[in-house]
């Protein structure tokens, strides 16, 4: 398989936190992300889509039901329904009471941060491109556009951001990824980056990804034997649940450096 070896893994590998530390606090509240701020990771992710009432607000899926207390999808709800819900005691009794977050909200949390990147994941929805450019609004009034790579697996909205605004943009492989368009001026020219699965990721497609001048990123290897298999490929980024094992490696082989 053509593995790199431990010399070839750059000083410099990424451990992005997946939704906040996801597999130890309820996914995309603010205790997930500043809970994995704490042991230093490079970058957040995080996903975002519209209310009712067309805040941006930081929640995976396209209902509330998984999440919360609550039952419906996002877009029928006002902020101040949202807010109404408990976004915490799904995931332990210790942590009933936590709430949706606005992107706002994440962006005050953030200050006092300012060297984490941020992969900010727009949904794919029928107001996908009204959610990316509220996004790209809020984080431009923060200044921490510079920080920020965009990710969607709608090709449309990966477009719309790299035509738009000239922002740096994560996409998928193709046969992931909703209106695609194949060809050299395609989607593939407007990625920055690749998010690669585990399913996915082979040595042959990280060369192909770098040798097309595009990053290769990968999510979820949350066990040990799952980072060193994409550290092995030469993935660049590692988007991870379970933050302990890719942090505790690294510093292995690294010799403690980040």
């Amino acid at each position: 398989m053509n593995m790199a070896s431990a010399s070839e893994i750059t000083s410099r590998l990424l451990i992005a936190a997946h939704r906040g530390w996801k597999s130890a606090y309820p996914e995309n509240t603010l205790l997930a992300f500043k809970e994995a701020l704490r042991p230093g990771v490079d970058m957040l992710e995080f996903d975002l889509r519209l209310s009712k009432d067309r805040t941006v607000v930081v929640i995976h899926d396209e209902t509330v039901d998984r999440t919360t207390n609550g039952s419906g999808r996002v877009g029928d709800l006002t902020l101040e329904e949202l807010k109404r819900l408990d976004a915490g005691g799904w995931f332990g009794k210790e942590y009933e009471g936590l709430k949706i977050p606005t992107l706002e909200e994440l962006c005050v949390l953030l200050a006092d941060y300012p060297d984490v990147l941020l992969n900010v994941e727009i949904k794919p929805s029928p107001d996908g491109i009204e959610a990316a450019d509220a996004a790209v609004a809020i984080l431009r009034e923060y200044g921490y556009l510079p920080r920020c790579f965009f990710t969607s697996f709608d090709a449309a909205i990966v477009t719309h951001l790299y035509d738009t605004y000239g922002l740096r943009t994560q996409g998928f492989p193709g046969e992931q990824m909703s209106n695609y368009v194949e060809g050299p001026e395609g989607t593939m020219s407007k990625m920055w980056a690749v998010g690669i699965s585990m399913k996915l990721l082979t040595p042959q497609l990280v060369r192909e990804l770098q040798d097309a001048g595009l990053k290769a990123w990968c999510y979820c290897p949350d066990t040990a034997r799952q980072v060193y298999y994409a550290l092995g490929c030469g993935a660049e980024l590692l988007t991870v649940n379970d933050l302990l094992p890719a942090l505790e490696i690294r510093k292995t082989i690294t010799g403690g450096a980040g």
